[in-house]
């Protein structure tokens, strides 16, 4: 029965997505406050080089966060061909070679963000007041990066499974345990950005600990050996499908940084306020996201099937889905973004500095949800080589020129700053629109024997 519930090559096209989308949706919600509860917490029970240090350090968190996520969507989309095909049994060496792999990738990154916490803040321009409080959060966060690492994978696994619901639960306990850790460590003991780091490592080890016991009582449509733990070629396979994603994400992460950078230097309210909006971003974002993870399993198992026309029209559902509801977030952001912006700070120089940046970011929430699943459907095509070029051209071309160029005129608007993000987003749609042209008509050739 679960296994053709978690079939996406029959049935209703809208329904199947929309039944595997909302799931994810509701994980990266949950994961997005759990982000977000930090800044809340500590805007309202700290101080306001507190939120900038946040701010700051989780950008270079999300960094790590991102490129790992990069990386494990290799793990989707190898498992969901692997199951379109019915080849069943080459899972348990996917995921057995993915456990020896991300355990040795995450000693290296806690060593990484342990000794180089101090330079790397320096880089972001973090405010002198603030400088401090970044190295605390970027240090705390890497002595725990295992768990943030295993929470990634684990998700990864199912949602190439077809199952979205399990990621919601691990997410939710994730994002519970650290609303508590933050109140009592923040708002009762008074710890400020230390209480905010380690209420995030210890909510995903607690969410890693308890999935891994949930796990263990699933029946699961593959057997797995203690031999099947180790280094084997299934790793070169979901890196090779992996690593571009992950390497477009480190590049575009790194645009952020950079950004957050130019920010920092027009001083503590606008860069305290980057961080409320761009934590109020990542709720925008969520709709782009889902659709994302959600359009490269589906398509995955439709292209291992063999069934291209359905893939192709599962593109197209997907973007007039999230289309028409980005259309709403757009208008939200816009007319109401102060009002959101109290959420985390009363501080009104703070909300206003928010408030402008999301007049002009605000259209990302519509041309995100096609870009993403443009993306969705040549991941789950292996085109990762080309989502990586598409992403490097829109964040170096357009993204990262426009932003620093509004950040050094006289009078900076974060409103302007903002609209660099949308203004890139459509850059990429374009060269997306055009590659989807020639790889059809390429692979139609192909498939006639032309």
């Amino acid at each position: 029965m679960e296994e053709r519930a978690n079939d996406f090559t029959k049935g209703s096209i809208p329904k199947k997505l929309l039944k595997f989308m909302i799931p994810v949706l509701g994980a990266l919600i949950l994961q997005a406050m759990y982000g977000a509860v930090d800044i809340l917490v500590v805007g309202q029970f700290g101080t306001t080089a507190g939120i900038s240090g946040v701010s700051t350090g989780s950008s270079i968190v999300n960094l790590i966060v991102f490129t790992v996520s990069g990386l494990s969507m290799g793990i989707t989309v190898l498992i969901g061909r692997y199951i379109g095909e019915r080849k069943e049994e080459r899972i348990g060496k996917v995921i057995g070679g993915a456990i020896c792999f991300f355990i040795v990738l995450s000693v290296a990154i806690a060593a990484a963000m342990l000794i180089f916490a101090r330079p790397l803040a320096i880089l972001m321009q973090a405010p002198e007041e603030a400088l401090d409080l970044t190295v605390t959060y970027v240090r705390i966060c890497g002595g725990g990066v295992f768990f943030i690492i295993a929470y990634n994978v684990i998700s990864s696994i199912f949602r190439g499974m077809g199952n979205s619901k399990l990621p919601l639960v691990f997410v939710a306990i994730a994002c519970v345990a650290n609303i508590i850790g933050d109140l009592i460590l923040v708002a009762v003991l008074n710890m400020n950005v230390a209480g905010a780091a380690l209420a995030t490592v210890m909510a995903q080890a607690v969410s890693v600990i308890l999935s891994l016991i949930i796990i263990r009582k699933q029946p699961l449509p593959f057997t797995m050996r203690k031999s099947d733990i180790c280094f084997n070629r299934e790793i070169l396979n979901f890196i090779q499908v992996g690593s571009p994603i992950a390497f477009q994400e480190i590049m575009t992460q790194i645009s952020f940084l950079a950004l957050c950078a130019f920010i920092n230097r027009l001083g503590l309210e606008a860069s305290s306020g980057y961080g409320v909006a761009s934590k109020i971003v990542s709720f925008i974002m969520l709709v782009p996201g889902a659709l994302m993870q959600s359009m490269s399993a589906f398509v995955a198992q439709n292209v291992g099937a063999g069934k291209e026309d359905r893939a192709k029209k599962s593109l197209f559902t997907g973007m007039l889905i999230g289309a028409s509801i980005g259309v709403v977030i757009m208008l939200l952001s816009f007319f109401k973004g102060d009002l959101i912006s109290y959420f985390f700070t009363e501080d009104p120089k703070v909300v206003a500095r928010s408030a402008e940046y999301l007049r002009g970011f605000c259209p990302e929430a519509i041309v995100t949800c096609i870009s993403f699943s443009f993306i969705g459907y040549f991941n789950g095509h292996s085109q990762t080589f080309f989502v990586m070029m598409q992403g490097l051209a829109q964040t170096f071309l357009v993204r990262l020129p426009v932003s620093y160029i509004m950040s050094i005129r006289p009078e900076a608007s974060l409103m302007e700053i903002g609209f660099a993000a949308p203004s890139a987003t459509i850059f990429g749609i374009v060269i997306s629109v055009i590659y989807f042209i020639w790889y059809t008509r390429h692979k139609l050739k192909r498939s006639d024997g032309r």
